[in-house]
């Protein structure tokens, strides 16, 4: 009898083989990054209004992402449905933008029927098809080739490698506009206000940190009891030491006392500066939270004063407030 193939290998051999088709599709393309992409790269550069992605079907879907890439990479772009297109979409469209057709055949209808329109408007057209002698290849003023051997489909139906392929010409037109650009990772945050990456590069600790009343604070003379009261009160894990002008004189926080209380002390006799962290780590209002997280895991601690360019604490933060800022 022979023996029976395993179907958890016959998954895995179709998963391996699949990778390493589209694989294969995404490598050729290098070869192909040549003037052509540059004369595109120049298109889209010299925009003065936005570039407009449209494509039909599993294009259609590779172009919005491309579009979507675009845009949160210094490129304004929005995507175009070429069904919707025909029947009012095209307004969208003015004489300042680019356009940016997907098409793997270069012969969809849809996309098709929209060409009179661009060229009324005079519009570049830069078309991304499998099919460098295709109508639309023909009609744009620059054709990126997105061909590929063959698609991992085993029946060679679903565009796969094919879309695979244009999706990373297109992650590669938008990242090499955004270099010749010089877009920011500022840039960048600001397109993104709601991500937690663009929190991470744009909010600052003067957002978040306690202030005022909520400032956990007490003076050198005072007594270790009295500090203890201070941080439950405020609930910081920590208490700041300052004179009569807010000059930070140094801290005492939950570590400190979990420390202290091993050894025999008068929690009402002595005073807090005789059991302060005198040179503390500290940070300023104006630097980003992430940078505040950094410190922290850096020292081990899990709070921190604020303080200003003349050393008077202005706020305190913990680790729980850059948690509850999604900064962590």
């Amino acid at each position: 009898m022979g023996e029976i193939p395993d179907p958890n290998q016959s998954l895995i051999d179709s998963a391996k083989r699949t990778l390493d088709i589209e694989a294969a599709a995404v490598a050729a393309l290098g070869q192909r990054i040549d003037a052509t992409f540059v004369t595109a790269c120049q298109l889209c550069l010299s925009c003065e209004g936005r570039i407009i992605v449209t494509g039909m079907g599993k294009s259609g879907h590779i172009g919005s992402k491309i579009a979507a890439t675009l845009a949160s990479t210094g490129s304004p772009a929005f995507f175009v449905h070429p069904g919707e297109a025909s029947h009012g979409d095209l307004g969208m469209v003015t004489v300042k933008d680019v356009v940016i057709a997907l098409s793997n055949s270069g012969e969809t209808d849809e996309v098709l029927n929209i060409l009179p329109l661009i060229q009324s408007l005079r519009v570049p057209l830069i078309s991304m098809t499998g099919n460098p002698t295709s109508s639309l290849a023909q009609a744009a003023q620059v054709n990126l080739d997105t061909s590929v051997a063959q698609e991992a489909c085993p029946l060679q139906l679903a565009p796969t490698a094919s879309t695979t392929a244009t999706l990373a010409l297109g992650d590669a037109l938008a990242l090499a506009l955004m270099e010749a650009k010089g877009f920011t990772a500022h840039e960048f945050a600001l397109s993104h206000p709601g991500g937690s990456l663009g929190r991470r590069l744009i909010l600052k600790v003067e957002d978040i940190m306690h202030t005022g009343e909520r400032l956990p604070a007490i003076a050198p003379e005072r007594s270790l009891r009295d500090a203890l009261f201070e941080m439950t009160a405020k609930g910081l894990g920590l208490t700041a030491i300052v004179d009569p002008e807010a000059h930070l004189l140094g801290v005492f926080t939950d570590g400190d006392l979990r420390r202290h209380l091993d050894q025999p002390v008068d929690l009402a006799q002595i005073s807090i500066q005789q059991v302060m962290t005198s040179d503390p780590v500290t940070i300023r209002a104006d630097q980003l939270a992430a940078e505040a997280v950094s410190l922290m895991e850096q020292h081990k601690i899990s709070a921190i004063i604020v303080v200003d360019a003349k050393h008077r604490a202005v706020g305190a933060l913990n680790m729980h407030d850059l948690f509850a800022a999604r900064i962590m």
